[in-house]
């Protein structure tokens, strides 16, 4: 465990989740690229194709294709289809989700010691309130989910769902990390002033985050529970 991990353990007072990574690997059984392509052949079938870069069509990321349609036509009826359909998507990946290790005891030992927790994420707060409700989570969060709006412009990296978080938390920002598995996590902490916690499920995952400026990443939630646990042993 290194000393920088246990630094921000010990000084956070507020806990942010990204969801998709640090809790679970939302995609898992159901294929994001899967999903991707979903989204790409219906908006050929209405002739709306032409919208998507050949780049952004075989991107294999739904948020992309949804970025890109929107920065076309910002909150747009079509826009918001394009957003239901991902999230009835997303809603049947989460069925089979796999639980990253170590995060549920996380999650249940950070709120046991006192900490409040959030969810800040770019997938629709719907899904990750469903996933939370099967894993008898919801108690350890609340309220306090928020994720992706129709206001597209506003996913991360912007540090909108950050800072919703931390308003509804009644948090400051200085007293709060956020535990990230993407570069845009890292830039969305930086932009509304949180600590960050990198989580990387490989090595190469780590050697973007690290890339990116981020200072702690781990490659296991283990360590992060340890911490945990240490700070409530000291207190």
């Amino acid at each position: 465990m290194t000393e920088n991990l246990k630094r921000v353990i010990a000084e956070a007072e507020n806990v942010l989740f990204d969801f998709d990574g640090p809790i679970c690997r939302l995609f898992a059984g159901h294929h994001a690229h899967e999903v991707a392509e979903s989204l790409v052949a219906w908006l050929e079938e209405h002739g709306r194709h032409v919208l998507l870069t050949e780049e952004e069509r075989v991107s294999g990321d739904p948020h992309a294709v949804l970025r890109a349609v929107d920065r076309i036509h910002p909150g747009s009826d079509l826009v918001e289809e394009l957003e239901e359909r991902l999230t009835r998507e997303e809603l049947r990946a989460a069925r089979t989700a796999w639980p990253t290790a170590y995060a549920d005891p996380l999650i249940q030992t950070l709120k046991a010691v006192g900490v409040r927790l959030a969810i800040a994420t770019n997938n629709s707060p719907r899904v990750a309130r469903a996933y939370l409700a099967d894993r008898g989570l919801t108690a350890c969060f609340g309220p306090h989910v928020y994720g992706r709006t129709t206001d597209l412009h506003l996913l991360k990296p912007d540090p909108d769902c950050i800072r919703r978080a931390l308003t509804s938390l009644g948090a400051r920002a200085a007293d709060s990390l956020m535990i990230g598995d993407t570069v845009t996590d890292l830039y969305a902490a930086q932009a509304a002033g949180v600590s960050f916690l990198g989580y990387a499920r490989n090595e190469e995952k780590a050697k973007r985050l690290h890339a990116a400026g981020a200072e702690t990443v781990v490659v296991s939630m283990l360590p992060v529970l340890e911490a945990v646990r240490q700070r409530s042993v000291q207190a």
